[in-house]
């Protein structure tokens, strides 16, 4: 992080590294951005990928913040909060399961009474919390009813000093049910 010679203040720079990761969304639209890694965080197919591949899908995606306030931390916790973890995944790939996802409802920044009251520290920056339908399915029972869960999404866009001049980035999501933004 640079500092202001003149006010001591520290600057934030933008992101240098703004290569978009395969499957990344490409758009401007945060609420876009949001839904897709939702679907994305609850979607893996033990039949076409490896656990290092369903992780690293997303976690490509993320743009750790100059100011540290995203630790890769957060993000490997988070995702294991969707209920995969490497041990699972293994022994769920013996039964040929996947997992779909859809997002049934959405609501971002100011529908959020949380977001309201707390607002985001920079623009550019918003929240959005998305109820997601979720299906485990396996070779074995591939009929299965689905279950809702939620999950939290925060998207870093322009104008943002820290996001990509044309597009949107992940800043990070919450699956833990105590960290949700309602």
């Amino acid at each position: 992080m640079a500092t202001d010679s003149g006010s001591g203040v520290a600057a934030i720079t933008a992101p240098t590294d703004v290569t978009v990761s395969p499957g990344e969304p490409q758009t401007l639209d945060f609420q876009k951005y949001a839904e897709d890694t939702a679907r994305a965080l609850y979607t893996w197919d033990t039949r076409t990928s490896s656990y290092t591949q369903t992780y690293a899908h997303v976690r490509s995606w993320w743009m750790v913040l100059s100011d540290g306030s995203n630790p890769l931390t957060v993000y490997t916790q988070e995702f294991e909060e969707t209920g995969i973890n490497s041990a699972a995944f293994a022994q769920l790939s013996a039964y040929g399961a996947y997992r779909t996802a859809t997002v049934v409802q959405t609501s971002c920044d100011n529908a959020l009474a949380q977001f309201r009251d707390h607002p985001a520290p920079w623009a550019g920056l918003h929240v959005c919390t998305m109820t997601v339908s979720v299906t485990d399915r396996s070779e074995a029972d591939p009929h299965a009813t689905a279950y809702r869960v939620p999950v939290s999404v925060m998207v870093n866009c322009p104008p943002a000093v820290t996001a990509p001049a044309n597009r949107c980035a992940l800043a990070g999501f919450y699956t833990s049910a105590s960290r949700i933004v309602y």
